[in-house]
């Protein structure tokens, strides 16, 4: 089994020594015990591989809580993978939520451009009066609205 110092372990496992301290304040790996002698804590493949999957967990969306919900299901001898699975739908379906927002907040960005003339007075800027009125004539700028105010979105 190999053993890594904190800058081997994060070089190992792809990221800073910033993050695997992080890591262990969060309570998602833990610190190895000081030596004794005196020296370096060290890290083994076990808990570069925590960070690895951590890390990658982040990556594709999910929050250091979720991560540790799914560290715990790891480690259940009685969790099923049908438990993953619907926690990785749940995200994927909250990943589409935010992209169809985002699509919603182009659009009604797209519009607010289009009917701007591009120049003259700032009090008369149709897209300032759009926003100052809270509403446009498109549905798309409403949904946008709403959705930034947090009405749709969780």
């Amino acid at each position: 089994m190999s053993r890594f110092t904190i800058s081997r372990a994060a070089k190992a496992a792809n990221v800073n020594v910033e993050t695997i301290r992080f890591y262990e304040r969060k309570g998602l790996i833990e610190q190895p015990p000081k030596p004794s002698g005196g020296g370096s804590r060290e890290y083994d493949d076990k808990t570069v591989s925590r960070i690895r999957f951590v890390r990658q967990a982040q990556e594709i969306g999910f929050s250091l809580r979720e991560v540790g919900d799914l560290l715990s299901l790891r480690a259940d001898p009685d969790a099923d993978c049908a438990d993953v699975r619907r926690r990785a739908i749940e995200k994927k379906d909250e990943v589409q939520a935010k992209l169809d927002q985002l699509s919603h907040m182009r659009d009604a960005l797209d519009e607010l451009i289009a009917s701007c003339p591009g120049g003259g007075d700032v009090k008369a800027c149709t897209i300032l009066e759009a926003m100052e009125r809270g509403t446009q004539g498109s549905v798309p700028y409403r949904q946008a609205k709403e959705n930034h105010q947090g009405k749709t979105l969780k």
